[in-house]
């Protein structure tokens, strides 16, 4: 037998390092090629690594949690004779048949191996850790405490949300299914509020409320304080954030918007049997409604560039359409590439799937990479404006507030509308406050009227 190494590859464009997240391999363990061996987390994404080698598991030379750079080696395979010792050999010699396609994202040079379980049993969690894992999870306060009432394990919960997180139905489907509500009071629907508020990873385990008699203890065994190394997707959006405010001189503007039109749309577009299988929000008629105006302020879709000679403002006649992502690892910022050539319906489809795949943590480098302008949807979370901080290597962001009804002037009369605040931080050494200006405006016309797109 032939001891293998295999050595942490460089799944993304730059990668220099990344964290051992956990193995789902075991010393002694036999693997085949493109088998799952471990799981790792970039500064963008949770990826999977399969085999490139056959044989049995011999030593994991790094450890789970632990920080690796590029090329250095993580695990041995001990190859018999039989076995092939690179991938693309079948046991005969012949090449070996590709990996079925799934839902696991696709690594450069190595293919899918998503549909691979994991070899080992993990052991059932306790209620202490089950608690710490739905810290992740999107949803509202009334929804966990429902969850905890009903003895609901949020992590084990699929969400059906518009922005991924966990609703009052889903719990409940979910006790029914476990049998566990049986002679449960549950709170009044009037307990839920509209707000979506998201609930980050980073948050201490001293501030989620027990669910069963050892909880108090664990908690009070914590501490006052908790350290959290800054790493991953923490890391890369605290580089990136930095490097944004302190080099772009930031310029805020917003507007109030009669949304009232494109609500209505919203609602034809989700009672017409073309978008059956599609879900529908205001994002969409938002995500339309930045394509078109960037059409007429393309200095918003532009980037300022460091040269040796000094510095220039590239300006792109492309829109790849970033949409900020609240997820349970933290923010990403994927983009769909070329939006501006995509009809109303792919657009719809394709925010959707940006959607899941960033909640399912399976979003690829490459999708986070190459943006020309972002949308940021805070309206989710119940905030109506604020003061984003621009994706670095572009020039602007638009940010979507709530969208309420309240009191509106309209021809003279005050009456009920559907309200909300469109904002945006713009690179003043790029664009001018005219532009900015105009930018918003324009967006705000099509959120006002929605049959300024049919031009």
């Amino acid at each position: 037998m032939s001891t293998q190494t295999f050595v942490l590859p460089d799944v993304g464009e730059g990668l220099t390092e990344a964290e051992i997240v956990s193995w789902r391999v075991a010393p002694g363990d036999t693997v085949a090629v493109n088998d799952v061996l471990v799981e790792i987390e970039t500064a963008k994404s949770l990826v999977e690594l399969p085999s490139p080698f056959a044989g049995v598991v011999g030593e994991l030379i790094a450890g789970e949690g632990v920080t690796v750079n590029v090329g250095a080696p993580i695990i041995t395979i001990e190859a018999s004779a039989a076995s092939p010792a690179t991938v693309g050999q079948s046991e005969h010699g012949a090449p070996a048949e590709p990996a079925p396609s799934g839902e696991g994202s696709v690594l450069v040079g190595y293919g899918n191996a998503g549909h691979v379980a994991s070899r080992r049993k993990k052991p059932a969690a306790s209620p202490v850790e089950r608690v710490a894992k739905s810290v992740g999870v999107v949803a509202k306060p009334p929804i966990r405490k429902l969850a905890r009432d009903l003895g609901v394990d949020l992590a084990a919960v699929t969400p059906s949300g518009p922005a991924g997180e966990v609703t009052r139905e889903d719990v409940m489907k979910h006790a029914q299914q476990a049998s566990v509500f049986r002679n449960i009071e549950t709170p009044a629907w009037s307990e839920v509020r509209e707000e979506r508020i998201p609930v980050a990873p980073e948050v201490a385990a001293s501030a989620v409320a027990p669910v069963r008699a050892e909880a108090p203890s664990q908690l009070a065994a914590s501490g006052r304080e908790e350290t959290i190394p800054v790493k991953g997707v923490r890391k890369a959006v605290a580089s990136g954030m930095v490097k944004s405010a302190y080099t772009a001189p930031h310029v805020s503007v917003w507007t109030d918007v009669d949304a009232t039109r494109t609500m209505e749309l919203v609602k034809r577009l989700k009672a017409s049997p073309d978008f059956a299988d599609i879900r529908i929000s205001p994002l969409l008629i938002m995500a339309r409604a930045v394509i078109w105006a960037v059409r007429r302020t393309p200095q918003v879709n532009a980037a300022w560039i460091d040269t040796e000679d000094g510095a220039e403002i590239r300006v792109r006649h492309f829109v790849n359409l970033g949409i900020a992502a609240a997820t349970p690892r933290g923010l990403l910022v994927p983009n769909i590439k070329d939006a501006h050539t995509l009809s109303t319906r792919e657009l719809a489809k394709a925010l959707e799937n940006l959607t899941r795949t960033a909640r399912e943590g399976k979003t690829p480098p490459a999708d986070q990479q190459g943006g020309t302008i972002t949308i940021t949807n805070i309206g989710v979370f119940g905030m109506d404006a604020g003061t984003p901080i621009i994706n670095p290597g572009e020039a602007g962001i638009i940010a979507m507030g709530a969208i309420r009804q309240k009191p509106w002037v309209v021809d003279g009369e005050v009456r009920p509308r559907w309200v909300t605040t469109v904002s945006g931080s713009f690179d003043h050494r790029v664009i001018d406050g005219d532009g900015m200006s105009r930018f918003v405006a324009d967006v705000a016309s099509v959120l006002e009227e929605p049959a300024l797109l049919l031009d």
